[in-house]
């Protein structure tokens, strides 16, 4: 069955939605834990390094914390893949180098960037929300097998400009930021608890149901849902995009 919705601008999320979360849990996890250490000792006056460094010591309430304590909550919680904003960050700062020496090339589901790019063409407005920090979006999106995709994407949103995944409050200050008013947003998510959050701020959601992604078989809840985003179609403006070529 084929879902149409009426708005102005797509929120997506990464990890099980547009891509695989088997290749960030098996490529770039591994690829920022080898580079941790050499991070914090390499660019400890990199402000952005300081101030995680900062947060990580808030959330431990260890306020002398040093780099060898640091470097093992950064292992302790990629284990656990607790959505701590300084390792989000850490990790952004790490990836985007390796992006950018060609160490890492992204993935995404064949059937996402012909359509972004279809609603993109036409008109429809496109953002990014992920727990992933700014900097690795931005660094995911211009990395990927079909190219710079950066220029489909208006905006970049995370766990530190938007606030927590799951808590309706981060959705309105996307909404916001956007100047796009709520009942005119789609998100799409492979995470009930995050589709919900959407819902409860106003937005529509649509949950990605992708065969091997963690939350395949726990599905979307009461949403509605899809296998591609080839089963999306999109009203804006008062012309019809749809999701497919046919």
């Amino acid at each position: 069955m084929r879902l149409t919705f009426d708005v102005d601008a797509v929120v997506l999320d990464i990890e099980g939605t547009t891509s695989a979360t088997g290749f960030v849990v098996d490529v770039l996890y591994p690829y920022s834990r080898s580079r941790f250490g050499a991070l914090l000792a390499e660019r400890a006056d990199d402000p952005e390094v300081r101030r995680a460094v900062t947060q990580v010591r808030e959330l431990l309430d260890e306020p002398d914390a040093d780099a060898v304590r640091i470097e093992k909550a950064l292992d302790e919680w990629l284990d656990g893949d607790v959505k701590a904003t300084p390792l989000k960050t850490l990790q952004g700062l790490i990836w985007s180098e390796g992006f950018a020496r060609g160490d890492l090339v992204s993935h995404f589901y064949d059937d996402v960037v012909p359509v972004l790019r279809r609603w993109h063409g036409d008109g429809v407005r496109l953002h990014v929300y992920s727990s992933g920090s700014v900097a690795a979006q931005r660094a995911w999106f211009a990395s990927s097998p079909d190219g710079d995709l950066l220029p489909l994407v208006d905006g970049l949103y995370d766990t530190e400009n938007a606030g927590p995944k799951q808590e309706p409050e981060s959705y309105r200050r996307i909404a916001a930021a956007a100047g796009t008013e709520a009942g005119r947003l789609l998100f799409l998510s492979d995470r009930p608890g995050e589709l919900d959050a959407a819902r409860a701020a106003g937005w529509h959601a649509v949950g990605i149901r992708r065969a091997g992604e963690p939350y395949y078989e726990q599905g979307v809840g009461d949403h509605a849902q899809a296998g591609s985003f080839d089963e999306i179609d999109i009203i804006s403006t008062g012309i019809s995009i749809s999701g497919s070529t046919t």
